[in-house]
């Protein structure tokens, strides 16, 4: 009798880890998801209260979470409809809503711009797909984000230079053409190496190093898409 009840006990033990880490191998990916929407929604209300550095630094670190949640999501086979629509709401909010408040929009026009620069995050988001294998069609939007927060910390929110690199990043999103999927922690180890120092100047070193860091990273994929970022998978 003992020795029927441990068993059950182990059995019921074991089945229940087994569960708890099919849980976490399921939701590891929507976890940084969700922690992307949080450091979005945080750097919103930074914004609100005019706080715009911690906004910067919270939509850097969206940057380097949603490069994260694919890659954990297809190494760990927890790809699902549900991931896909929480880490296109996540980047959504981060690198449409909260980046646009750093242009600081007043009038008519700067809203207009603002909310031109989050159609185009929308019209990304939703409609652009290619059908071909690790491409994009159009910018892909942190980039673009990444861009922005850049300049803005490099330039001390020179608003009107702002208002112009968003214009600019509005083309590249709503364009066409092709970029590759760089898959930046699933390929070539330099790629790896690039993000491992984007976390380490992100989290431990000044705001101007992690800019000028993310503004070079940013523009190289930006500008040298397939000469310097072609995945190759």
């Amino acid at each position: 009798g003992i020795f029927q009840s441990t068993k059950k006990l182990f059995l019921s033990e074991r089945a229940g880890r087994g569960r708890t880490l099919e849980f976490i191998r399921k939701n590891t990916a929507n976890g940084l998801s969700v922690a992307n929407l949080v450091a979005g929604l945080s750097s919103i209300l930074c914004s609100l209260n005019r706080q715009y550095h911690h906004s910067c630094w919270l939509l850097l670190v969206g940057f380097l979470l949603d490069l994260a949640d694919g890659a954990v999501a297809r190494q760990l086979n927890a790809c699902s409809a549900l991931g896909a629509k929480l880490d296109d709401f996540a980047d959504f909010t981060t690198f449409g809503l909260a980046t646009v408040l750093l242009l600081q929009p007043q009038g008519v026009l700067d809203g207009l711009l603002a909310i031109a620069y989050v159609m185009a995050v929308f019209a990304r988001l939703c409609f652009f797909s290619t059908g071909i294998p690790f491409t994009y069609r159009g910018l892909p939007c942190p980039y673009a984000s990444s861009l922005l927060v850049s300049t803005f910390l490099l330039t001390a929110g020179n608003v009107t230079l702002l208002r112009v690199t968003a214009i600019v990043m509005i083309l590249f999103m709503v364009d066409r053409g092709f970029y590759p999927h760089d898959k930046v922690l699933e390929s070539q180890l330099w790629k790896k190496v690039v993000y491992a120092g984007g976390v380490a100047t992100v989290l431990f070193l000044p705001a101007t190093v992690a800019s000028v860091y993310c503004l070079a990273w940013s523009t190289s994929y930006i500008v040298f898409p397939f000469a310097v970022w072609s995945c190759k998978a």
